[in-house]
């Protein structure tokens, strides 16, 4: 139960922070730089809830925008061999959730034949807002992966990152890409066109470079 009855504490004016285990970092650690990324991913997904979703994306939500917290709370736990209480981590069935979720979306849209530029409704459009975030989050977290590996460590704050947690930012880019083309629609979608003022490359004569 998280009970939250002073929002302000003042324990963070001097540039430090605490992670999910306790342990003290700077404010400019990469994992604070990753689950700080998350929230506000999470908070654009809001967004596009406000403006009007399908109801079938909006209760895919419901559980999406909580487990957004997990995915946080993770990050910001570093990995132990034998942690105090059992932290809150993401679970494979996380992940193969979004990945059916992805499934049953898709299905009866068409096949792209080039990339959807952002745009169509506002709510549509808020989406691909949260889906740049979301990619943002996962190569933020994937950066805290190469400082801080994967490995259990019972030093403060030195343990590794739970790659599931990387996976699920992964598999909800990809999902995010799609609720965008649910909700607008076929109709919605506005088709990238490349060099559109250069000319077309000219076929090779064979045996010419």
């Amino acid at each position: 139960m998280v009970t939250l009855s002073k929002i302000y504490t003042r324990t963070g004016d001097a540039g430090s922070t605490r992670l999910s285990d306790n342990s003290l970092t700077r404010k400019t650690d990469l994992r604070v730089e990753a689950y700080g990324t998350v929230d506000e991913a999470n908070s654009a997904i809001g967004l596009a809830v406000a403006f009007g979703l399908p109801e079938r994306i909006v209760e895919m939500f419901d559980i999406i925008r909580s487990e957004l917290f997990d995915v946080g709370a993770d990050l910001s736990t570093p990995l132990h061999p034998s942690p105090k209480w059992e932290p809150l981590r993401v679970i494979q069935e996380s992940v193969d959730r979004l990945e059916a979720y992805c499934d049953e979306l898709q299905e009866g849209l068409p096949v792209l034949r080039s990339f959807i530029l952002p745009g169509g409704s506002p709510a549509g459009a808020q989406l691909h807002v949260a889906r740049t975030l979301v990619r943002k989050a996962e190569r933020a977290a994937w950066r805290c992966v190469e400082e801080h590996g994967t490995e259990p460590s019972d030093e403060d704050a030195a343990g590794g990152i739970n790659l599931l947690a990387v996976t699920y930012l992964n598999r909800l880019s990809d999902l995010l890409f799609i609720m965008s083309r649910v909700t607008n629609g076929v109709e919605g979608e506005t088709l990238w066109v490349p060099g559109t003022d250069r000319e077309a490359p000219k076929k090779r004569q064979r045996g010419t470079r």
